[in-house]
This record gives C-alpha cells, sequence and structure tokens, in this order.
C-alpha cells in the first residue's frame, strides 16, 4: 500500500512538547486529525504515566490510535501498522489530513517502511531455547541476550518468552542483534512522509523530563498504577513510570527511590529514541524555542511548503 499524498509527521523524544505543538499545528492547518504513534497510548487506563492527551483536547483535535486495547493484552508493532493504515486511510477518505505523533521510532519505521523481515522460524533452535527454559528459567535466556543485544534486552520484559526467543533465534541465525537488524531501511517508504523532528538542547531536555515526572506524580502516578496494577500484562508492565511503581508498591524500594528512577530511565528512554531518529530521513530539524509561537510557526512553513 502507498499513500500518495505526503503525511506530515511530527517526532521527538519524551517531554519535548509534542502534544501541545501537535494540537496547536492541527488546529491552525485546519482539517488535521492526530494519528500517535506511541507502544504504551494504546492502552487504556494508563493515562498519568504515558503523558496521554486528555479526553478535552481530543474533543478539540479527534486523535487514533489511543485507548484502543486493554492494558493487560500484548500489543506489537505488525498489529499498530495494520490499524494505523486503516486509520489514515479513513482520514483521507472523509477529506481530513492525518497528521503523525511519533514517540515510538521503531513503530514509526514498521508504518513508514515496512516490518523488518527477519529470517523464518528456526524449529531446531526454539526446541533447544525451550528445553533451557524450562530447566533455567527464562531470565537466564534474558541475561544470555543481554549480552549479546544488550538494547533489545532493556525494551524486553524479563518474562516475555516470546520475544526473547525470538531475539535469540535471530542472533543465532545471522550472527547480528536483531536491535541493529530492526533498525535498517530497506528500499523506498510504502507512505510518502514528510518528517519534522523537534530538539531540544541536552539539558533542557533533561530539566523538561524532571519537571513531567514530578508533575506526574503530583496528579496521581502512584494512585493511578495502583488501581490498574493487577490488569497490567507483561508489556503494560514494563512502561517507564509503570514498572518503577510497581517495584516500589511491591516494597522492593521506597517512593524517592522510585521516583528517581523514573528520571533516570526517562532520560535513557528519551536517548534511545533520540539515537533512533537520528536515523530517519527527516526533512527539517526545528530547534524548540522558548518562544512557542516562532516554533509554530515554523512548523506550520515546514508542513505547508
Amino acid at each position: 500500500m502507498m499513500v500518495k499524498d505526503p503525511v506530515p509527521v511530527l517526532l521527538g523524544p519524551t517531554a519535548a512538547g509534542k502534544t501541545r505543538l501537535s494540537l496547536k499545528l492541527a488546529e491552525n492547518m485546519g482539517g488535521v486529525e492526530i494519528v500517535s504513534v506511541d507502544s504504551m497510548q494504546v492502552y487504556r487506563g494508563m493515562d498519568i504515566g504515558t503523558a496521554k492527551v486528555s479526553k478535552e483536547d481530543r474533543l478539540r483535535v479527534p486523535h487514533h490510535m489511543i485507548d484502543i486495547v486493554g492494558p493487560q493484552e500484548h500489543f506489537d508493532a505488525a498489529r499498530f501498522c495494520k490499524m494505523a493504515l486503516s486509520a489514515i486511510k479513513k482520514i483521507k477518505a472523509c477529506g481530513k489530513k492525518p497528521l503523525l505523533v511519533c514517540g515510538t521510532p521503531f513503530y514509526l519505521k514498521a508504518l513508514l517502511w515496512g516490518m523488518f523481515d527477519g529470517p523464518g522460524a528456526q524449529p531446531q533452535i526454539r526446541r533447544r531455547l525451550r528445553r533451557e527454559s524450562k530447566e533455567k528459567g527464562v531470565e537466564a535466556l534474558h541475561r544470555r541476550l543481554k549480552a549479546v543485544d544488550s538494547e533489545a534486552a532493556q525494551s524486553i520484559n524479563v518474562n516475555d518468552y516470546k520475544r526473547i526467543e525470538r531475539a535469540l533465534e535471530v542472533y543465532e541465525t545471522t550472527g547480528k542483534p536483531i536491535s541493529r537488524l530492526q533498525g535498517t531501511f530497506a528500499g523506498p517508504p510504502r507512505i510518502a512522509a514528510k518528517i519534522l523532528g523537534l530538539h531540544w538542547p541536552r539539558a533542557e531536555l533533561h530539566e523538561r523530563i524532571e519537571e513531567r515526572v514530578r508533575i506526574m506524580v503530583e496528579r496521581g502516578l502512584f494512585d493511578e498504577v495502583r488501581s490498574i496494577r493487577d490488569r497490567l500484562g507483561p508489556q503494560a508492565r514494563q512502561a517507564v513510570g509503570y514498572k518503577e511503581v510497581i517495584a516500589c508498591l511491591e516494597g522492593k524500594m521506597g517512593a524517592e527511590e522510585a521516583i528517581k528512577l523514573i528520571a533516570r530511565n526517562t532520560r535513557r528512554l528519551a536517548k534511545n529514541q533520540i539515537g533512533w531518529f537520528r536515523k530517519f530521513p527527516v526533512d527539517v530539524w526545528v530547534e524548540r524555542e522558548s518562544n512557542f509561537s516562532q516554533t509554530l510557526a515554523k512548523c506550520i512553513n515546514v508542513f505547508e511548503n
């Protein structure tokens, strides 16, 4: 499938201000509906910890790919692509314009360039890995993955056997980390896009992250996690902000330590996002300025010209 007209894409690390900017872009450009490209905002009930756009703002500007599955469900890039492509088609069919707002680089890569075409299933390897998992535990396989592909291990829950198995299978078959293979761009995009990247100086972005975490806690992050903890599946439990609070609620650390870890892990998440985004064919990088109106005007000019 190839969407002919370029689709505007706004990307940037967590805490870069994408939500506020995207709402104003949609209102000023007219006839725009937002498609969220975020692996955790798809989950219902995970609102504060994912900095999800409010229901009031969703009345201002229609949003897609938010609150579409329960927090106990498994959700992956393939499912996201299928649903997001359908949303883009429907938006265009109604004479509107989609605006993709991305915080999950891998989902955007899969959507624009297609899924990573890795080696097929290797029954012999899978049988051996399953046997090892039963004998030594899935944690042992996760430690092995961490040794050969720390980036993949960081993004995969220690109990997510299916993804651990696949990552090890790919490494044993190709000799290359799955995280590196997933980051390659093969062939032309299946969706024509105009990509705008939002950039903050590192020190300022870190300050924004600290402030964001503080606001989340004040708004009731701990109460939110407490209320849905029993319904969170392995994937949702790995979200930054949730895994730390869960550890606190389970008595593994105090609240202050959990808050510090949330800020630290959010900074690491932002660094990882930026690393991915630098590989993308971004048309224009916009330096986020303290003067919001100037930044907005620059972005509108990029998308409309």
